[in-house]
């Protein structure tokens, strides 16, 4: 382990459950992952039960990260601030909340200041 602590992103969870190496040099480290992730991951209307089987089992492994106040707070200043959408914005501000590195495909992230982003080529 590197010593840095990773929250990864909807879209790179998404990416690895499809067989893309692009998280495969993440994969070593403890993954952190916002609530929003998990309510985004576990409810897409099209999802098969092994799909869903095989999130719940990724998810498992994961440090799961709930909203709390200062993440709040955090959140209506970043959507404010870079007129994000909600759920970017809280997934944005549980990183910064906990000093995690972000880990996303979305380079909408990097107009963030304050938050820290491994930014993943899926075309790898």
């Amino acid at each position: 382990m590197n010593g840095i602590r990773y929250l990864a992103d909807t879209n790179a969870i998404i990416y690895l459950l499809n067989g893309n190496d692009c998280m495969k040099p993440f994969l070593s480290e403890q993954l952190y992952v916002s609530i929003i992730t998990e309510l985004e991951l576990l409810s897409f209307s099209d999802i098969t039960e092994q799909e869903e089987i095989n999130i719940r089992s990724f998810l498992a492994e994961c440090c799961i990260l709930s909203l709390d106040d200062s993440i709040s707070e955090r959140t209506i200043s970043v959507r404010k601030k870079y007129k994000m959408k909600l759920p970017d914005a809280i997934i944005a501000s549980t990183a910064i909340e906990n000093g995690l590195k972000l880990i996303t495909a979305d380079k909408g992230f990097e107009k963030i200041k304050e938050l820290e982003i491994a930014i993943l080529d899926p075309a790898m």
